[in-house]
């Protein structure tokens, strides 16, 4: 099969992408697996805590 050149990007690909990731996130496996992640040390939940705060500051920028 020969794929044609989309140029940059590809709207298939991406297209394909969105549709599985809404599948996924519709079945409700997302919040099963971020409950896998409760179980951390506070010092791990600290560390979660800064890096996230850290991301969003340089979001705001």
């Amino acid at each position: 099969m020969t794929q044609k050149n989309q140029g940059e990007g590809n709207r298939d690909a991406a297209e394909e992408y969105n549709d599985a990731t809404r599948d996924f996130v519709e079945t409700g496996k997302v919040e099963k697996n971020e409950n896998k992640h409760m179980n951390l040390s506070d010092e791990e939940k600290k560390d979660i805590q800064e890096a996230e705060e850290k991301g969003k500051e340089k979001a705001k920028k």
